[in-house]
Formats: C-alpha cells, structure tokens, sequence
C-alpha cells in the first residue's frame, strides 16, 4: 500500500529529516537536499527557525585553488547554502527567496579539515532580511565571516524559482 503524500513546511520536514523520522511520502515546497549542496558535499548537521547549521569536509585535492589551499568560492557556496536553510524555514508555500547581497570577510587559510558553518537570521523582515554566518575549522577557529541580504518574493516573482 502507498504511503499518503504528507507536504511538510521546511523547518519540520527538515527537523524530521535530522531525527531520521521522515515518513514515506513526506514533502515539502523546497529541494532537499539541493543538487549543489549533493554535488559539494554538504551535510544539514542543525536546523532552527531562521538559523541552520551545514557541515564539510573540505579537501584541497578535492576543493583546492591554484595556491593549493581549499578555495574561497567553496566558502562563499557553504555560507550562502547556509544562509539560503535558514531562510527556507521561514519560506511559506508559494514564497520564495533571493540573495540580494553577499559579503564575505577571510580571516584564515583551509586546508583539509571539516568545516562548520553557522547562520542565522539578525533581522527578519517581510521582504527583506539580514543574516550571518560564521565558518569555523574543526580546531575551532573561524575561517569566514559572511553577511548576506535576502529578499523573500511573493506571488508571480516567486513562480518557477
């Protein structure tokens, strides 16, 4: 017999998803896991309303630049998929989301370690919303400070998105 199709909203479907509890035919209105966040590597590792925590294990031979240290773009993409899990628990069927700003500050060097990356929301706005995300190395040192900007979008702008 089929499972019943259960569409979940994001926080929970996630929060089961961390607890193992996901039920045959559970959804929700958002990927999960993203194709980008399979193809890097990313673990969701914690999950609060408008705060989310991703994990990697970050390679040089695997993520490296020419300098042979784990690139800064992969930062800058474990920071916004990040930032882009918080939001979605506060996206509502029919909404959706767009990163208006990002900036990232390097504080140190990555080799081969795994990497945390911590965001959550400083403001919550109706449309626009203000997070941080803080990367540190599995010694406990922070790697990256990001901030970002994000605008939820409503109705026909948040249609095929």
């Amino acid at each position: 017999m089929n499972a019943a199709i259960r569409k979940l909203p994001v926080l929970e479907y996630l929060q089961r998803q961390l607890a193992g509890t996901l039920a045959a035919g559970d959804t929700t209105h958002m990927r999960y896991p993203t194709a980008i966040s399979t193809l890097l590597g990313f673990r969701i590792v914690d999950i609060g309303e408008a705060m989310a925590v991703l994990e990697l294990d970050a390679d040089p031979l695997r993520h490296g630049n020419q300098q042979g240290t784990v690139h800064g773009g992969l930062l800058c993409e474990l920071a916004d998929a990040a930032i882009g899990t918080a939001q979605s628990t506060l996206a509502g069927e029919g909404e959706s989301f767009t990163s208006i700003d990002l900036k990232t500050t390097f504080l140190r060097p990555v080799w081969r370690t795994r990497l945390r990356a911590h965001a959550w929301a400083e403001h919550r706005g109706r449309t626009i919303s203000h997070y941080r995300c803080d990367i540190q190395r599995d010694d406990g040192k922070l790697v990256a400070s990001i901030s970002s900007v994000v605008m939820t979008l409503r109705g026909e702008y948040a249609q095929g998105r």
